[in-house]
């Protein structure tokens, strides 16, 4: 079984996931933090590490991911944090960066910075879709 914890997706990949019949047999759910409090209250991420890292950097993305897993109790878990645009917050990175996290209930981690090009919604798009693959990928390298 397998959770996300959204950010600049705003609950895309759940909802994509959930095109698929039988689905439920692997997906338990998702978390949507899009405002840095629900990342706190839903998932523990440190308000004190959104103030140093950005709620948009590879530290917050794990932490989304780690929080996401030990609130569902699954095997996988995605998060997803990013910039969609029109701006970014601050000067730490652009529109169309993204922070993907992964983790699993055997202590794997990883986050993959990815950088995407367009307007808002093809950002969000793009950062579905590559979410998606990286989830896949992650999970067949232990299987």
């Amino acid at each position: 079984m397998f959770t996300t914890a959204e950010s600049i997706t705003g609950g895309l990949i759940s909802s994509y996931i959930t095109n698929f019949p039988s689905v439920s047999t692997v997906f338990w759910g998702g978390f949507i933090t899009y405002s840095n409090d629900s990342k706190n209250r839903l998932l523990g991420v440190s308000l004190s590490d959104i103030e140093k890292y950005g709620a948009v950097s590879k530290e917050i993305a794990l932490q989304m991911a780690i929080g996401a897993l030990k609130q569902s109790s699954v095997d996988y878990a995605l998060s997803i944090t990013g910039y969609a645009g029109p701006f970014s917050l601050g000067d730490r990175d652009p529109v169309g960066t993204v922070y993907i996290g992964l983790c699993d209930r055997y202590g794997r981690a990883h986050v993959e910075k990815k950088f995407f090009v367009g307007e808002r919604n093809s950002v969000r798009n793009a950062a579905r879709d590559a979410a998606i693959v990286l989830l896949r990928k992650f999970i067949l390298e232990v299987e």
